[in-house]
């Protein structure tokens, strides 16, 4: 049992099932090396999302981040291409026009799937509520495939045994002075998921502020001599660029990776139980994620909201699962 009170669900050979969101995205991809390098896991689909970059650059990029880690059984799904309701707002002053700028990146190995990541949602976790048996679910993008999907159908919510968001934040944006991106681009989606029957963990700015990669950190990457340690420096290199001048940041937070990683182990992130609201027709607080601190509305708790991590134990995690990557 984790910290939370749930249970996550073992397949037949012991490891946990997991499917991951996301919109790589530099964070995106390190989270990606760091979900797919732990035994304790089977990471069983990517599905992508319009967020970081158009769609078919985060498709692009999850198939090379694949094809360098030489994972490219894992099943990578193509979703939404804008949000729910409104038109598609990027992040390429942080990522550059690609999405995954900096590194030079190999040709894909493989095609994606040719099922919409939303349609393969709705099946894959209508099976796991009918079965009995959920699994975990890690998104560190727009949540837009995960609204879509529990529009479409609201019981799947009965087959996530934990989800895990990489989004908003108690008291800071990064995009506006209110928001932090991920929810910002599609708040819409992300209400209807902080308010469906789920088991909601809100890794955020908070959390993530607090989980700096230091510089020096990016040798010791880069040391490795493999593949995918080049690959992970790099974009902590180009990274850098923006957190460097934007909060004057010796180092990157990795925030998707911190989210994955409070997936695998709860202890690393500390939590409170708490309600939060998704702003969605604000002026100056759209995309806001209203974390009621001191249960001044009354209402009842729907999230898990990060509020401390253990940075140390968080890192090592971290450079240690890039560091199980083979050489060339």
């Amino acid at each position: 049992m984790d910290a939370t009170g749930t249970t996550p669900t073992a397949g037949p050979d012991g490891r946990r099932t997991v499917l991951i969101d996301c919109d790589p995205g530099h964070d995106d991809a390190i989270a990606l090396l760091l979900a797919l390098a732990r035994p304790e896991w089977h990471v069983e689909t990517v599905s992508i999302v319009a967020g970081n970059t158009t769609l078919p650059n985060a498709v692009r990029a999850a198939l090379q981040v694949l094809t360098v880690a030489d994972r490219t059984e894992v099943p990578v799904h193509a979703g939404r291409d804008r949000p729910l309701e409104r038109a598609l707002r990027t992040a390429a002053h942080v990522h550059g026009e690609s999405g995954l700028e900096g590194p030079v990146l190999p040709e894909p190995a493989v095609a994606p799937r040719p099922e919409h990541a939303v349609d393969l949602l709705v099946r894959r976790l209508g099976r796991a509520r009918d079965e009995g048996r959920p699994i975990e679910v890690a998104a560190t993008g727009p949540l837009t495939n995960l609204g879509a999907a529990l529009r479409r159908d609201p019981t799947i919510a009965r087959g996530v045994s934990r989800l895990v968001v990489m989004g908003g934040a108690i008291t800071e944006g990064n995009v506006t002075p209110a928001a932090e991106f991920n929810i910002w681009v599609d708040p819409e989606a992300a209400a209807e998921v902080f308010d469906a029957d789920l088991d909601v963990t809100m890794v955020g700015l908070d959390v993530t502020h607090r989980a700096i990669l230091p510089t020096a950190r990016f040798e010791e990457l880069r040391d490795l001599g493999t593949p995918v340690g080049t690959l992970a420096a790099e974009l902590c290199d180009f990274f850098l660029r923006f957190h460097s001048r934007t909060y004057g940041f010796d180092g990157v937070p990795i925030h998707d990776a911190c989210a994955v990683a409070a997936l695998l182990d709860p202890t690393l992130v500390e939590t409170r139980h708490l309600r939060v609201d998704v702003e969605t027709s604000s002026r100056h607080c759209d995309g806001r994620t209203v974390v009621d601190l001191w249960s001044v509305t009354g209402r009842e708790p729907n999230v898990h909201v990060g509020v401390d991590v253990d940075r140390e134990r968080f890192l090592d995690l971290l450079v240690s699962s890039i560091a199980s990557y083979p050489g060339a």
